[in-house]
């Protein structure tokens, strides 16, 4: 018998255009990243997604999302938690190249919860 993972849950403030690129991965995996972009971070907290989807990604793109999603604890802990502002601004920093296998972690979908215009 397969016992599923423990996971933890991550957040992703994300724009159209990368939501596109989720959605042609059939919402598992996130895209590489581009040259200029050498981290992927997730967000430990949902309110701290939220507020980069509305305030920061409606403003640059029109439209802002928060997605929701699930990698394999054991895995994820390889990567410390960043505090990148105030208490509870953290963020995971996945380095671009660690992209592939962090995505082979993903368990189950991706999932949208929030959509900000």
């Amino acid at each position: 018998m397969t016992r599923r993972p423990t996971t933890t849950t991550l957040w992703r403030p994300t724009g159209p255009e990368e939501l596109d690129l989720v959605r042609e991965l059939d919402w598992r995996a996130w895209p590489p990243r581009l040259p200029e972009q050498p981290i992927f971070y997730p967000v430990l907290n949902e309110d701290y997604a939220i507020r980069i989807a509305r305030d920061w990604n409606v403003k640059h793109s029109g439209v802002g999302f928060v997605t929701r999603f699930e990698v394999d604890a054991e895995f994820v802990s390889r990567y410390p938690v960043q505090q990148a502002g105030g208490e509870t601004i953290l963020e995971l920093w996945v380095p671009a190249e660690e992209l592939d296998e962090f995505n082979a972690h993903i368990v189950g979908e991706i999932q949208v919860v929030h959509e900000f215009r």
